[in-house]
Formats: structure tokens, C-alpha cells, sequence
């Protein structure tokens, strides 16, 4: 216990030891001394030692901004550290609120006495937005990680318990710098800094819309785990409710479900969405797609002839009815040709035909929409269907475009 007692107090004597080098001046030796005190567990008074240590970096600050003053008013170019200068403010800003950290907690009587957090109060609140020109200046240089852990720390003081007592709900800047940073992080591949920030961004409704958007690329970037893209999906729903006329929201949600591959899946989407706005063709159009996946032809036939009526141009989806109907009429005949022969009756044809010359009159209306095949490849599906008809004119001028191809 002596020795643990001896420990502690030359611990804290480390403390005072750095508070007389940097009043002498010896300022890297002072933060030198201090660093390990920072972190001991010996330690009596973390408060005091984060606060000597913030006094001793905003005295290193200092030093560079006299000499930016005195350069600018006595136009002299007497050099100075631009970027050791502002390192210094940021170290001492953090420190600062490290200190509150320890400052706020209880002593043993389980009473809080803040000793430095009014100190600090006043020489931060205002100088906080030194941070954004520290964060401007890395940004200068194409240092995006030093940008980026500037413009954080304003952001990120805003909320810290040192302010608490002081309205901060008039910071016109941290909406700008909070996005700027999300973004930041985004390019640096730190999805989990780029949502924080991004979702603080979010909170104001003029920035809500791009910022929500960093949110959810984060998220599906940053995505690890299957519980992860639940999360991402679940916000761009979430998202979607909110904002039922922004496609971005439903066209992210078509991307994830249908590069899954998981046909149930995008199949309860799409019902969801149908259930959600029953004239969105885009859910009609993708029911269709699973619907047609699992061979069920008439429901997919009848998904896509409900998607036509919402948007009569939307040709994919008439040409895939009619490539339902063909696939059905196939699968009918295989069904119904005499098992020994392969031959069929005059009423099992008449039966097929009926399908076929539905299939055609979708088929048909694809040409029409699409003339020159740029969006669906209808040639074929037609050449079939008159092929087995008999109409030898309109197979053979099938025929001649397919072999023109």
C-alpha cells in the first residue's frame, strides 16, 4: 500500500513537473512529462492532469498565432508551424473535454464539484470554430484524414457535457461541417464515422435529403454481416414511408432485392410496395419477374398486364406477358401430346392455339412499341407463334429479320 501511496504521488508530481516546464517555456518537454499521467491508473487527479496538459497545447497554439498576428499587422514573414499550430489547438480543445470527463464524475461522498469546466467554457465556446480552420487547412493540403478529424471535434463539441448551460442550438455552422465530415469519412472508407456524422446532419430538414443519402451508402458499404444489410434495408424503408415520392428510396430497395437473387424475397417486396401504392408498375412489373421465375404463368401474366394498364408504353412488361404465354402454351402442349406419338388432338391444339394467339396480341403490341428491338428482342417469340399457327407469310417475314440480325 506504501509503495502503491509513493506510486501515485509521483505520479501526480508528474503533473505538476509539466506545469512548471511549460511555464518556463519547454513546452515539448512538458507534454513529454505529462503523457504518462494522462493514462496511469496512479493517477489521483485525471482532471487536473488533462487540464494542465490542455493549458500547455493552447499555450503552443498561441505561440503560432502571435506570430500569424504579428506578421499580418507588421508585414513580416517570420516562419511559424501553420499545421503544428493547429495540431495544438485540436489537442487542446480535446484534452479540454477530457478533463470535464473526469471533472464531472463523483467523489467518494458522491458529490460533483466541477473545478475547471467554467474555465474551459469560456476559452472554448467561441474558439471552437478555430477547429473548422484547422480542419480547412489539412483539407488545403489533401489531407482528408486530418480534415476530417478536425471538422469532427467541432462537431463532436457541440454535444460534449463541457458546453452544458450554453445554448448550442445556434451553431450555424455544424449541420455544413457535420455532412463535410460524413462525407470525409465516407471517401475514407470509415462508413461508421460517415453515418454518426451524416445522421447529425440529417436532424435539418434543407439537408435531411442529401445527408440521409450518405447514411444509407454507409450503410451499404460498410455492410459486414447479414444483419448488417438488415439494418441498411430496414432504413431505406423506413426512408421510402417517409418519403413516397423519392424513386431514390424505392430504386435502392429494387437494387438490394434483386442483386440478392432471393426471388421470395423480392417477391414479399414487391407486395409490400403494391399493398404500400397499388399504381407503382415497377412492383406490378417485378411481382411479374418472380411470378414468371417460378413458372406460374398466368399470375405473372396477370402482374404484367396490371403494370401495362398503369403505363400502356411500358413495353418490357408486354413482352414478357407474351413470353408467358408462349412458355405456357409450350408447357401445354408437352402436357397434352400424345405420350407415344407426340401428335395432339384438333381440340388440345385449339387449346394451344388459343394461348398463342393471346401471347401474339402481346407480342405484337412490343413491336409496335419497339420497333427496332432496341428494348426487347420480340422477333423470335412471334416467329414461334406463327411458325405453329401456319401463318407462313408472317413466319417467313420473321424468319428473314432473324437471319438479318
Amino acid at each position: 500500500m506504501a509503495a502503491m501511496a509513493t506510486t501515485a504521488v509521483a505520479q501526480d508530481d508528474l503533473v505538476k513537473q509539466a506545469k512548471k516546464l511549460s511555464d518556463k517555456g519547454q513546452m515539448e518537454e512538458a507534454v513529454a512529462l505529462l503523457k504518462p499521467a494522462l493514462t496511469s491508473d496512479q493517477t489521483l487527479d485525471k482532471a487536473k492532469a488533462w487540464n494542465v496538459m490542455s493549458e500547455i497545447q493552447h499555450k503552443i497554439f498561441m505561440v503560432g498565432q502571435q506570430i500569424e498576428a504579428e506578421n499580418k499587422v507588421k508585414q513580416t514573414q517570420t516562419p511559424y508551424d501553420t499545421t503544428a499550430m493547429y495540431n495544438a489547438f485540436l489537442a487542446s480543445l480535446e484534452a479540454a473535454m477530457k478533463c470535464d470527463e473526469y471533472d464531472r464524475q463523483p467523489d467518494e461522498k458522491g458529490k460533483v464539484k466541477l473545478a475547471y469546466r467554467k474555465q474551459n467554457q469560456d476559452r472554448f465556446f467561441t474558439q471552437r470554430l478555430i477547429a473548422l480552420q484547422a480542419g480547412q487547412h489539412e483539407y488545403q493540403k489533401k489531407n482528408n484524414e486530418g480534415a476530417m478529424k478536425a471538422w469532427g471535434l467541432y462537431v463532436d463539441s457541440n454535444s460534449d457535457p463541457l458546453f452544458t448551460g450554453i445554448d448550442m442550438t445556434s451553431d450555424n455552422y455544424l449541420i455544413d461541417f457535420a455532412y463535410n465530415t460524413g462525407l470525409l469519412a465516407y471517401t475514407l472508407k470509415k462508413y461508421d464515422l460517415a453515418k454518426k456524422y451524416a445522421a447529425i446532419a440529417a436532424n435539418d430538414a434543407e439537408k435531411a435529403k442529401e445527408a440521409n443519402e450518405l447514411v444509407i451508402f454507409s450503410m451499404r458499404d460498410g455492410a459486414k454481416t447479414a444483419a448488417d444489410s438488415a439494418v441498411y434495408v430496414n432504413k431505406i424503408k423506413e426512408l421510402h414511408k417517409q418519403n413516397p415520392n423519392e424513386d431514390r428510396y424505392f430504386n435502392l430497395l429494387q437494387d438490394y432485392y434483386v442483386k440478392s437473387g432471393n426471388m421470395e424475397a423480392l417477391g414479399k417486396w414487391a407486395e409490400e410496395e403494391i399493398a404500400m401504392n397499388a399504381q407503382n408498375k415497377m412492383a406490378w412489373a417485378l411481382k411479374g419477374e418472380v411470378l414468371m421465375n417460378t413458372q406460374k404463368w398466368d399470375e405473372a401474366v396477370a402482374a404484367y398486364v396490371k403494370s401495362a394498364e398503369i403505363d400502356p408504353t411500358f413495353v418490357q412488361v408486354i413482352f414478357n406477358a407474351g413470353v408467358c404465354l408462349n412458355s405456357k402454351a409450350i408447357e401445354m402442349k408437352d402436357q397434352l401430346a400424345d405420350k407415344k406419338t407426340g401428335n395432339l388432338t384438333t381440340a388440345n391444339f385449339n387449346k394451344i392455339k388459343e394461348v398463342l394467339m393471346e401471347a401474339k396480341v402481346h407480342l405484337e403490341k412490343a413491336r409496335e412499341l419497339d420497333p427496332t428491338q432496341e428494348k426487347v428482342k420480340w422477333a423470335y417469340p412471334l416467329y414461334q407463334i406463327y411458325y405453329t399457327v401456319g401463318d407462313k407469310a408472317k413466319s417467313a417475314e420473321m424468319e428473314a429479320l432473324l437471319e438479318n440480325k
